[in-house]
């Protein structure tokens, strides 16, 4: 994670398998992802694609876990 574990940039390891992550650390990752999606666009203007898949990944995890 980055040196303040607030975001998570694009060259920093995802987990492969977000089905094997614990709610909590979901939750933490959701929340890293978007801290970087938001950086990225004040920074940059636009997001890194990585970090919209990521983002797209959450979701689908989290629409998954929701009809559990």
């Amino acid at each position: 994670m980055t040196r303040d574990n607030f975001h998570l940039t694009p060259e920093e390891s995802f987990p492969l398998h977000l089905e094997q992550v614990s709610d909590q650390d979901l939750q933490v990752l959701d929340s890293q992802i978007q801290r970087q999606f938001d950086h990225e666009i004040v920074a940059e203007g636009e997001p890194n694609p990585e970090t919209e898949f990521r983002r797209y990944e959450l979701d689908e995890e989290f629409e998954s876990r929701d009809k559990r």
